[in-house]
């Protein structure tokens, strides 16, 4: 059996907004879950109580969520920062001595 080969090159990945999505994601839970509480007793009845308990996993899960993407975002920009003064140094032409033709 061949190994697959892709016939395209993979796109570079997208570098949004990571963290004010995850905020934003983490605090829609949260509200639906502070929205759902006063029908508790609903949820109990017709057995959906996994409704409620799903949207706070949701909240809890995305706390740990903006952790990491902060951590990440970090640990991107000191990465950046480290190889920018790298770059700048290899990039920078050496300065040839001139000629003069004066005797």
């Amino acid at each position: 059996m061949a190994k697959w080969t892709p016939k395209h090159e993979a796109p570079e990945p997208l570098e949004g907004p990571v963290v004010a999505t995850i905020t934003g994601g983490t605090i829609l839970w949260f509200v639906l879950f502070v929205v759902q509480i006063p029908f508790y007793g609903w949820y109990d009845d017709h057995g959906h109580t996994w409704w409620l308990w799903t949207c706070l996993a949701g909240g809890a899960l995305g706390l740990y969520g903006i952790w990491f993407v902060r951590k990440r975002d970090a640990a991107i920009k000191r990465d950046a920062a480290i190889k920018e003064p790298a770059e700048r140094a290899e990039s920078a032409d050496p300065v040839e001595p001139v000629e003069s033709e004066t005797p």
